[in-house]
């Protein structure tokens, strides 16, 4: 059985962003090329979920509801419910991931 996978509003910006920033720096070809990776990673959300890592930095604080997949170097961040995939943050693994992920997801 599928699931079905839906970026919320911030993840949906992450991805404009992220392809915004990667055709200003090297080209439309490239930027095309990380769209195209994500969407595949997105749509193998959708027949297993379950398969993504715990992020290190929630599993510190005890929150095991959110998983990830990569797509070197950028992370996907998904939590499921249900038969839907909510995909909350697509972002370049560097970044600070912790205060990310508290503000974003935790709300602090």
């Amino acid at each position: 059985m599928r699931f079905e996978v839906l970026l919320t509003e911030h993840a949906q910006n992450d991805l404009e962003e992220l392809c915004d920033y990667v055709e200003a720096h090297d080209g439309p070809g490239p930027a095309a090329h990380v769209l195209d990776r994500i969407a595949k990673a997105l749509e193998s959300l959708a027949t297993f979920p379950e398969r993504g890592s715990h992020p290190k930095e929630l599993l510190a604080l005890g929150v095991r509801e959110y998983r990830q997949i990569f797509f070197k170097p950028y992370r996907l961040i998904y939590r499921t419910r249900g038969r839907r995939v909510h995909v909350y943050l697509i972002v370049d693994g560097g970044r600070d991931m912790q205060s990310l992920l508290a503000r974003r997801l935790l709300g602090d």
